[in-house]
């Protein structure tokens, strides 16, 4: 269940990385903000995933 997780993970943080670019080269607040939402959920859904892991393994080991 990794695998696809990293794969989404990898794919918002490359368009996340492309509405940057794009708003470093059109001057635009907008795209730079949407990138950084696309980032900050990639890295939000990364330490779900692992608290989640984490939880599940402890409960299903008792």
């Amino acid at each position: 269940m990794l695998v696809p997780i990293l794969i989404f993970n990898v794919a918002l943080v490359a368009w996340s990385l492309h509405l940057m670019q794009q708003a470093f080269d059109q001057q635009e607040f907008s795209l730079m903000l949407a990138g950084t939402l696309v980032a900050s959920s990639a890295a939000g859904m990364m330490v779900v995933y692992f608290l989640m892991n984490n939880c599940l393994s402890t409960l299903l080991l008792t």
